[in-house]
Parts: C-alpha cells; structure tokens; sequence
C-alpha cells in the first residue's frame, strides 16, 4: 500500500509536466494546419482520435467551421502569423517560398518550474490550393512529424480533416497520454477555428 501511494503522488507530479511537454510538441502537429454554437465555441465537435502504436502517435481531427474553404486556407497556411493566435508558438516564420512550396522555421516551448521544454524543427510544407497541405519535419529537436490537412466544402461550411505520424521528444505514457493529446489537439484546432471566424467577420465590417 506504501509502495502504490507513493506510485500516486508521483504520478501526480509528472502528469503536469508531460501535459506541458505534450502541448508544446502538439502545436508543431497542429500548425502546420475551428459553427457559432457554444458547444462549438468550446470545441466539444471537433472529433479528435489520438492512438500510440509503439513510439508512434497517430492522429485523426475533423472539424468543420461556417466559412468557405478559401477562408480556411488562408488561416491555415498563414505561417507567418500564426505566433498571435497560437499559445506557445514563439516564432513561425516562411524562409523559402513558391507557388506550391514552403518552408517554414517554427520555435516554441513551455516551462513549468526549473523544467523547460521547447521545440525547433524547419518543416517541408507543399500546398495543393485550396484543398490540402502536405507537411514533414525535415530537421530539428522532433524525430518525426508527418501530417496532411484536408479542405473540403461540405454544404455552406468547411470540413478540414487532419492526419500524423509523429514520434515525439517526449515519453507519452500508455493510457492517460493518447487522452491527453486528444484534448489539447482538440485546443489546437479550436484557436485555429476561432481566427478563420474572427477574419470572415472582419471582412465583413
């Protein structure tokens, strides 16, 4: 009984630190990527699956949003800016460009007491307007990060779909940790939502 309590308190402590850990390495899965509800708001409906398979995490988002798909993209493929409306994104900035081609500098992390934890990767973005992007982690601190976001008209709304294949630089632990990842991909793609809506009515003042 000793024993299990002590496994208790000491899982308590870590479990903040591999939720930050987990967030900053979401948000390199997620940028490279939210209906006017208050469910939609909190981003209960954007169905999020996370699965560990060995050291892979495999993920699966779809969202829609009530915007076109032309105004998704551009929040989507807006490197640039993505610093102001994504937390713990420090730097995203496009180094190389073409008409189909990108690549892109992003830095970040978080801190929770004497632990930091941060993320510097230049990422390979290919652009098919305005239905899909492509995007590989060729260098930096995480070992893999594939993903490929989908956009697709789906009646007057937007369906964006999201897929990876990472392997973080951080220990995902079994069980509590595809359920973490779940929820703050789920964040990730509400901050994205919010700003494609916040634009669309900006365009419209």
């Amino acid at each position: 009984m000793a024993y299990r309590a002590y496994s208790l308190q000491r899982a308590a402590r870590v479990r903040p630190v591999v939720r930050r850990a987990l967030r900053a390495t979401i948000l390199v899965w997620a940028a490279g990527m939210a209906l006017h509800s208050r469910a939609a708001d909190s981003g209960n409906d954007i169905e999020v699956s996370a699965k560990k398979v060995a050291d892979t995490v495999v993920i699966d988002v779809s969202m829609l949003v009530s915007a076109t798909p032309r105004e998704a993209w551009d929040v989507l493929t807006d490197y640039d800016k993505m610093p102001s409306f994504l937390p713990n994104l420090q730097v995203s900035k496009i180094i190389s460009r073409s008409p189909t081609r990108l690549q892109v500098v992003q830095k970040g992390g978080v801190s929770h007491g004497p632990i930091t934890i941060t993320f510097d990767v230049i990422r390979d973005v290919q652009l098919k307007p305005y239905s899909e992007v492509i995007s590989h982690v060729v260098s930096g601190n995480l070992k893999q990060v594939d993903g490929t976001t989908r956009i697709a008209a789906e009646g007057e709304a937007t369906r964006v779909t999201f897929h990876s294949v990472s392997i973080p630089n951080v220990w995902v632990p079994p069980g509590i940790g595809p359920s973490m990842i779940e929820s703050e991909t789920r964040d990730q793609f509400g901050d994205m939502r919010a700003e494609i809506l916040r634009r669309k009515s900006a365009q419209k003042q």
